[in-house]
């Protein structure tokens, strides 16, 4: 049955920090967040556009509309489409902004629908739908750790999401899983997602585990990720020196002792 969507061939280069490396054939084309580009051979021509490219009549009002979507997720207004423009195979790849997994997923097979966190989009087969979509639940939406809004991937090509760390996959069938609300990297068709408290009083201030949990329930698969970026963030953060030169976290001493010895 063909498809909509351009069919692109793949390699995922690396293991802890990931590439992958597109194939692309005579017109083919790839469309990618601004900036994650790595290498590309020749004769791959490469234009920022607004959009990403689904609906190739698509007028200027509703370019507008879908960039400024893109705003309200956290994204760049704009996507970089990559295009063969001669006879052969030629070669693109892409990489994320922080050390992970990247996914491969085949939309066919996914009914042509996937829900993921505000920045796991990587890169798609031209003709993949990249939209917003609105948390419901109050609950989800202020204590879910991704707000009100969540992307939504929609088509039948090759979308590529990322998720920091280890990737883990679950096959959920009527069945109810938690998890830490960051570390959910995407959720397919017949999932419903939520947010529950995490325990009593005393396991919500001092457990560790934050107040609220991520709650799936239902029939599809679930992504998760092992060390979100604001997880990384917070520990960087967190072991960097003060404004007053001191540093903080592991380390702190011998810090210290480096610095004298470099005579700062």
């Amino acid at each position: 049955m063909p498809r909509n969507c351009h069919e692109v061939d793949f390699e995922i280069i690396g293991g802890d920090i990931q590439i992958v490396e597109v194939e692309l054939d005579y017109n083919e084309t790839v469309v990618a967040e601004a900036g994650a580009m790595t290498y590309m051979e020749e004769n791959i021509d490469f234009q920022t556009k607004m959009g990403d490219g689904s609906d190739p009549d698509q007028g200027i009002m509703g370019k507008l509309f879908s960039a400024g979507k893109r705003v309200l997720t956290g994204e760049s207004i704009f996507t970089t489409h990559f295009t063969n423009t001669r006879a052969g195979k030629r070669r693109v790849a892409f990489s994320a902004p922080y050390p992970g997994t990247i996914v491969p997923l085949d939309m066919a097979e996914l009914g042509g629908e996937l829900i993921c966190q505000k920045d796991a989009f990587l890169a798609a087969a031209l003709g993949t739908r990249i939209s917003i979509v609105l948390q419901r639940k109050l609950g989800a939406g202020f204590f879910g750790g991704e707000g009100f809004l969540l992307q939504k991937i929609e088509g039948d090509g090759m979308a590529f999401v990322h998720a920091g760390g280890t990737l883990i996959r679950k096959r959920l069938r009527n069945e109810t899983l938690r998890v830490d609300t960051g570390c959910l990297v995407a959720f397919s068709n017949g999932i419903d997602y939520d947010i529950a408290q995490a325990g009593n009083l005393k396991s919500m201030l001092f457990g560790g585990e934050g107040l609220f949990l991520a709650t799936l329930r239902g029939t599809g698969t679930v992504w998760l990720q092992s060390l979100p970026f604001s997880r990384l963030a917070d520990r960087i953060i967190g072991s960097a020196p003060s404004h007053g030169g001191a540093s903080k976290g592991e380390g702190s001493v011998l810090g210290g002792i480096g610095r004298i010895i470099d005579g700062r």
